[in-house]
């Protein structure tokens, strides 16, 4: 109604055609708005049908109540922290370490030639970071290294001293 009052009082002679110019106004309102989320929600269904194409999503190891041990996303292998405690030192445990992960990367379809990133962990790295890397090399495709960041930390258990996490192409 202030609309039709601020009309009036700034033209007069528009009173006939006062209430016809809000209906179409309210008629042209609506069309515009039918116009553009007609048009939003169309495009919305077909990214989303687009994204439903391109994006999977697949756990394995899900058995552990906290975690998947491996998750692959499209086209990415996300493996999660593997540690060991049946081998007494560091190298021992980064081998079996490796072993769990070469076994995790095959049942996700892929291998270590296709890593992306490592990341780990070792409970001493001042005593430990030489054993570990000797046994990463020996294990590690030359040709096709990772990024990779190792850093000190507390372990979950005392009897734990190396966690390694990777992530990986899933070969196509």
């Amino acid at each position: 109604q202030s609309y039709q009052q601020n009309e009036l009082a700034i033209n007069p002679s528009v009173a006939p055609f006062l209430n016809c110019s809000i209906e179409i106004k309210r008629k042209h309102q609506a069309t515009m708005f039918r116009t553009l989320f007609g048009k939003a929600s169309s495009r919305l269904a077909a990214v989303t049908q687009q994204q439903q194409r391109y994006l999977s999503l697949k756990r394995l190891g899900t058995t552990d109540p906290r975690m998947s041990q491996t998750v692959i996303f499209n086209n990415t292998v996300y493996i999660s922290g593997q540690v060991d405690t049946t081998a007494e030192d560091v190298t021992g445990q980064t081998k079996n370490v490796l072993s769990k992960v070469d076994a995790l990367l095959e049942e996700a379809g892929t291998t270590k030639s296709n890593l992306i990133s490592a990341s780990i962990w070792l409970k001493d790295i001042n005593a430990d970071f030489s054993k570990m890397n000797s046994a990463w090399e020996e294990w590690l495709d030359p040709q096709n290294k990772p990024v990779r960041a190792t850093v000190q930390a507390d372990m979950a258990s005392p009897a734990i001293l190396v966690e390694i996490q990777v992530v990986a192409a899933h070969k196509i």
